[in-house]
This record gives structure tokens, sequence and C-alpha cells, in this order.
């Protein structure tokens, strides 16, 4: 049972952000430029202890080197880092430099319980540390607490992690290992495991390997395909769910290691493995590198899904709901998408409330 919100009246902003990873940091960035006063203009409620998002609980396996693309966030370039480090410590470094050079009013920790229809036009958000009454929204909650694991008949004895609990090779050594899922994650558990254990690579469809380089215009078709689906009100493909796999430094290791052999989704669980029809590969682990689920169930008070189990969008913002607005949802789930959709989304809460009468000093 969720804990109930602490009583009180609520504080009264603008606009209230949630969530401080890329989006929301991009977001609050604009905000600050467009006059939003912090505290009592904008202000961003992030769960976690400290600075860094989602990558803050990355494996330590995964070094800048390795991470699939990096887009820095607006008028503040990532500092040149040592490609060893690990990207758990490096972003969250910079996040951190970032709230303090930009004075964002991050609240810590605060976890969002939900949001419902307030009173004179605003949205009331409770949280474990009070209730606030907003203007506008701008959800950044991305995806990391939301893994996904689908369901397959039997029953498996042995180690099972979804890639959201995947800390390295280290405790494989030597096993059989089944790497199941078709994307950057996948590709980058493969290159780690391949070194040290025997890898059964399994997808549900055949990946696809973008072999060009990611152009403007490559992107802009992806951004299209996806969009399609959210302003349908359809629910969210992943974006590199149609780049397809590009030529990472993952991927050429995993290439090297010879572990990018790929067979087709198993029908079932087996105590001691997996199977395909009467074939049985008994694995002393199976690793779920199946993606993520947008985080938004807190905001199921305001029914904002569809029949088609998604919601509908119009760039940005919930078509339903100019208040509203998802980042890093659909085509803006990327780094250089959620530094647009940030300042997308900043402009729409312009035109809908208007620019701040008395502007913060930024």
């Amino acid at each position: 049972m969720e804990a109930p919100a602490a009583a009180g009246p609520a504080r009264e902003v603008d606009v209230l952000v949630i969530g401080a990873g890329q989006a929301g940091l991009s977001a609050a960035y604009h905000l600050r430029r467009r006059g939003f006063a912090p505290y009592t203009g904008f202000v961003v409620l992030d769960a976690d202890d400290a600075p860094g998002g989602a990558w803050a609980h990355r494996s330590p396996s995964l070094t800048m080197a390795t991470v699939h693309g990096f887009h820095d966030l607006p008028d503040f370039e990532l500092p040149a880092t040592d490609p060893a480090t690990e990207a758990r410590v490096a972003v969250p470094g910079y996040f951190a430099a970032y709230e303090a050079r930009h004075a964002l009013p991050v609240v810590r920790p605060v976890r969002v319980l939900a949001v419902r229809e307030g009173t004179d036009g605003r949205l009331l958000v409770e949280t474990d540390a009070g209730r606030w009454a907003a203007r506008a929204l701008l959800n950044a909650t991305g995806t990391w607490t939301r893994p996904f694991l689908p369901r397959y008949p039997g029953s498996f004895a042995g180690r099972q992690l979804h890639y959201a609990d995947y800390r390295g090779p280290a405790g494989f050594a030597g096993q059989r290992v089944v790497v199941v899922g078709g994307g950057a994650s996948a590709v980058q558990v493969l290159s780690e495991l391949g070194a040290v254990a025997e890898t059964v690579w399994v997808t549900r469809t055949p990946p696809v390997v973008h072999q060009g380089p990611f152009t403007e215009e490559f992107g802009r078709e992806v951004v299209a395909r996806v969009d399609e689906r959210v302003r349908a009100g359809l629910p969210v493909r992943s974006v590199v769910s149609v780049t397809g796999l590009g030529p990472s430094v993952a991927y050429r290791r995993a290439e090297e290691l010879g572990v990018l052999n790929r067979r087709p989704m198993f029908d079932r669980l087996t105590e001691h493995g997996v199977a395909w029809g009467d074939e049985e590969l008994p694995v002393d682990a199976i690793v779920w590198a199946t993606g993520f689920r947008p985080e938004l169930t807190h905001l199921a008070p305001l029914g904002l899904r569809t029949a088609g189990g998604g919601i509908r969008m119009d760039g940005t913002r919930v078509a339903d709901d100019p208040r509203i607005h998802l980042l890093g949802y659909g085509p803006s789930a990327s780094t250089v998408g959620a530094n647009r959709a940030g300042r997308a989304a900043v402009n729409e809460v312009v035109r809908l409330l208007g620019v701040p009468t008395q502007p913060a000093a930024v």
C-alpha cells in the first residue's frame, strides 16, 4: 500500500517537473531561461537521493567508452572524461554540476504517488513529502523503474535477472548464459559475458543492423515513425526498435568474440534451461535484456490512456490535456530527444500560461 501523502495545504507553482534525468533537467533549464522563478514558478521533484537519474543505477561494467550514445545537456558540455570511467559515476557527476551551475530547484528525495484533478484548473500532485498544485506538469520519469519481463510457459530453477539488475560479467565465468533481447542492452551484455562464459543469444525477431551513419535525415524518419504511434494513442515502441543496432564499441567487441549468432525465441522455460520444441538446452542463467516501459502509474487517476493502451500525444503534449507533457516518452526517449523535448514542452507551456511577469534572474 502506498504511504499517504503528507497533510497540509498544497504548495502552488506554475509548473511542476517530475524527474531529474536528462529530460527533466533540460526542461528545468528552459523554464529558468523563459523566466519562471525557482521554487515559486517551478520546481523539480526527484525520487532519487542524489543526481544522476537512471544513470546512477547502471552496471559498473558500462563505461563511457561503451555508452550507446550520449548528448550534452543545453549550455554545458560534458567535461572530457576518461573512456574507462564508469558511466554511473561520470554522468551523475555531470548532472550534479549542471544542477549547481544553473541553480535548478531540484527537491529530493520526493516520490510522487498520484496526480489528480485539483481545483481552479490546477493539477494536484500527491507525494510522500506533501502536496503541490501546478498549472502545468512536465513528466520526465523515464522507464528505468519499470523493467519489462515477458512471460513464457514453464519454470526455470536457475538464475534469472533483468538488465536493470545486471552488474557485469563477474559471477558468470564458465557458465552457459542465455541473453534475451535484440537491442543495445543485449549487445552490451553479450560483449562482456562472451569473454568469460558461453552465451546463447535469442531474440523474438531477427535484429536489424544499421550499417551506415545515423544521419539527421535518418533520425527524422525514425522519430516520425515512433511519433505516429503515440499520436494514435498506441503503446510506445522504443526508438532502437526502429533504428536497429548501430556499429557501437560494444557491438564490435561482441562481433570480435563471435557471440552475435542469434537464435529464435525459445518456446518455454524448463527446470534446467530453455526449449524449442523437442530440443532442450541446459543453461545456468538467463539475462532478460527485454527493455522497459514508461513509468506513468502516478498519472492513472487522470484517465489518460486510450482504448489502444497508450496515451494520445501531440508532440510532447498529451492531446487531451494541454497542461500535461510527457518528456522522454516515445520519440523523445533518447538523450538528444530528451533535450529537444524539454525545450519544446517549455515553449508550449509559455503559450499556455504566458511569460512570467517577474522573470527569474539567470
